[in-house]
This record gives C-alpha cells, sequence and structure tokens, in this order.
C-alpha cells in the first residue's frame, strides 16, 4: 500500500482514537458486553459511510475548505453559522478533555498531585505541532498512530488472558442507550477529511480506500479493547478504563495502560487542533497565528478552569453536538451531489440510508437531553 495512503489513513485514526476509547469500556460495562458490541458495529459504519460522505462532499469541490467553507458552499449562510458553532464547541470540548485527561494520566505516571503541569507541558508539546501545521502534523500523525496501534494491540494481547468470560454475560436492557454519546463521540473524525484530501493532494484517487482504512481500524481497535477491559474488570471497569485495570493487575498494567492513554490524547488533539485551525484559516481568512491562538487558547482556559467533567464533555460533545452535525453533513452530502467538479468516487447510496442516519442522530440527541 502506498505511503500516502497510509499518512492520510493515519490522519483520520489519530483524529478518530483519543478521549472516547478510554470511557468505552465504562458505558459498555454498564449496558452489558453484546449492546456494545453492537454499538461498536452499527455506529462505527455509520460513521464510515458519513466519512465517505464528506470525502466525496470535498472531491466534488474545486475550492479548499475545511467543513464550515463547504457548509456555506452547500447549505448556505445559516447552514455555516449552525455548523460553525456546532463545529467549533465540539472541537473546544474534546480539546479540553484531551488536556484534563492527559493531566490526569500524566500525573498518575509520574506519581504527581499536580495535574495542572502535566496539562500544561502537554499543551506546550502538542500546540507547537498546531502552529506549524500540516507538513508538521503529517511527519508526526504516521509515527504517533503506528506507535498506538502496536502499542494497543500488545496490551490487548497481555490483557485478555487474565480476563474471565463470566464478565461478558451481563445485560442490562434498562441502559441500552446509556453507551451512545460516548462511542458516537469516539468515532467522529469528519474534520480530519479535508485534512486527508490535502495529504493527498497528488493522488485523490486513493481518498476513498485511506478513508476505508481509516474508519474500520478505530472499529476493531474498539471492540478488541472494550472485549479485553471488560473481560478483566467486568462491573468494576473505571470511567478511565487504564486506571482500574491498574489497580487490579499491578503497577506494570497501569504504567502501560497510561502510556497508552497518553498516546491516543496525543494523536486526537494533534488532528482536531490543526481542523479547527485550519477552519480559521481557510473560512474565515484570519492569518496564522489569531487562528493558532483561537484554537489552543480556549480549551486550554477551560481546562485549567474546572469548570467541566471528563465524562460530560464526552457525552455532551457525542451525542448533541455531534448529532446536530450528523444531520447537517448528511444534507450537505445530498447538496453537494450538484458540485461542479467531477469527483474520483461516487457513491450513489440509496436515500433510505440517509434517513437512516439522521434518525439515528435525532434520537441520541433527544435522549441524551432528556438525561442530561
Amino acid at each position: 500500500m502506498k505511503r500516502s495512503v497510509l499518512e492520510a489513513s493515519a490522519t483520520l485514526i489519530g483524529t478518530t482514537i483519543g478521549a472516547g476509547i478510554l470511557g468505552i469500556p465504562y458505558v459498555i460495562a454498564q449496558s452489558g458486553f453484546l449492546i456494545g458490541l453492537f454499538y461498536i458495529l452499527f455506529l462505527g459504519l455509520v460513521m464510515l459511510t458519513l466519512n465517505l460522505y464528506i470525502g466525496e462532499v470535498v472531491l466534488r469541490t474545486k475550492e479548499k475548505h475545511q467543513l464550515i467553507g463547504y457548509a456555506k458552499l452547500y447549505l448556505g449562510e445559516k447552514g455555516k453559522k449552525l455548523l460553525t458553532i456546532t463545529f467549533a464547541l465540539s472541537i473546544y470540548g474534546a480539546l479540553t478533555a484531551y488536556l484534563i485527561g492527559e493531566g490526569q494520566t500524566l500525573s498518575a505516571l509520574f506519581n504527581s498531585n499536580n495535574q495542572m503541569l502535566f496539562t500544561l507541558i502537554f499543551f506546550v508539546i502538542v500546540s507547537t505541532i498546531i502552529f506549524f501545521g500540516i507538513k508538521a502534523l503529517k511527519r508526526t500523525e504516521l509515527l504517533i498512530s503506528s506507535i498506538f496501534l502496536v502499542t494497543i494491540l500488545f496490551f490487548i494481547a497481555l490483557l485478555i488472558p487474565h480476563g474471565s468470560t463470566t464478565n461478558l454475560q451481563t445485560l442490562n436492557w434498562t441502559k441500552f442507550f446509556i453507551p451512545y454519546g460516548v462511542i458516537l463521540f469516539a468515532f467522529w473524525g469528519t474534520a480530519a477529511i479535508p485534512e486527508m484530501c490535502e495529504e493527498l493532494e497528488k493522488n485523490k484517487k486513493e481518498l476513498r480506500k485511506a478513508i476505508i482504512l481509516g474508519s474500520l481500524i478505530p472499529l476493531g481497535i474498539y471492540l478488541l479493547f472494550a472485549l479485553s477491559i471488560i473481560l478483566v474488570t467486568g462491573a468494576n471497569t473505571t470511567e478511565l478504563a487504564t486506571l482500574g485495570v491498574g489497580t487490579l493487575l499491578g503497577k506494570n498494567f497501569f504504567l502501560f495502560g497510561n502510556a497508552l492513554a497518553v498516546l491516543s490524547m496525543t494523536t486526537a488533539f494533534l488532528g482536531l487542533g490543526l481542523a479547527l485551525k485550519e477552519m480559521y484559516q481557510y473560512d474565515y481568512k484570519l492569518n496564522n497565528i489569531t487562528s493558532f491562538l483561537l484554537t489552543c487558547t480556549i480549551p486550554l482556559i477551560l481546562a485549567l478552569s474546572h469548570f467541566l467533567t471528563f465524562s460530560k464533555i464526552l457525552m455532551i460533545t457525542g451525542s448533541l453536538l455531534g448529532g446536530i452535525e450528523g444531520v447537517a453533513l448528511v444534507v450537505m452530502y445530498r447538496k453537494a451531489k450538484k458540485g461542479k467538479r467531477n469527483p474520483e468516487y461516487s457513491l450513489n447510496l440509496p436515500k433510505i440510508i440517509d434517513y437512516l442516519m439522521i434518525s439515528v442522530f435525532i434520537l441520541g440527541f433527544i435522549y441524551t437531553l432528556i438525561h442530561l
């Protein structure tokens, strides 16, 4: 497979797999593994389809934009404003979650109570990469994603022998909807699609392959990770899954698991941070420094203020903001079918698929609103 395809896939994988993976075992443990398996497979396929939709939108458009720019072209000024709000808030929420999560995991790794210090150290490193843009991301994303995938597969292999299949037998239908928000959040990586097209500038016909690979790998990872964690911790699965495993299996697993958490949130922060910065640059014509400051300072302030908790950020970002954005993106895809550029691929799926996806997003939004 071509290196360019792997690099583009790594961008999507890195953007997708972040803090969400750490929360998936916890919500699945509440409802039961079979229900969680359904959500991973179903929402994974929904997001694969949505990612392919956005890829086609990008390829049907001559101009270079982030999602907000495409919304203005195909949904008008009102669509642009709506997507600006949901896009920015969802990414700010995710970036804030990553900063909080990194502060917790790094302070745990170094046996320190100073979470704020480690949040700041992490912030300085990733914000520097975001400042220098797509070329810096392209060089680091494939490396970090490759290390992460090898590490998590090794971690899963180590965990499984310590598990018990009795932990998979729980089934609580009263909590059927609990996993929805966190799992949807975990699969959300659409903001990376324009970046992938930019990386494949001279080889755009490979975009579909890169999107499929970059969407299916997280699905497989989430399934294996949730299985291995629940086999070990069962009903005692913690909100940050790696912390609970370390408590049960000892220091080595604690160190390994938290190092894994650091890697996953690093790749996701880079992908989403760059996507938000590019929105300000491409769609609002702001300069590099202003775009950088708007992207990075707001989540830092939120993370240091302790205004939001880790789990609430995942729920709100995934179900509420993701639901609104998902509906808008499906509608935008249909509008983009009249785009001026001949795309390198076209899906031509029946409209019933669109209605199903929109229903999923709306029902999840309503449930979460009631639950909150």
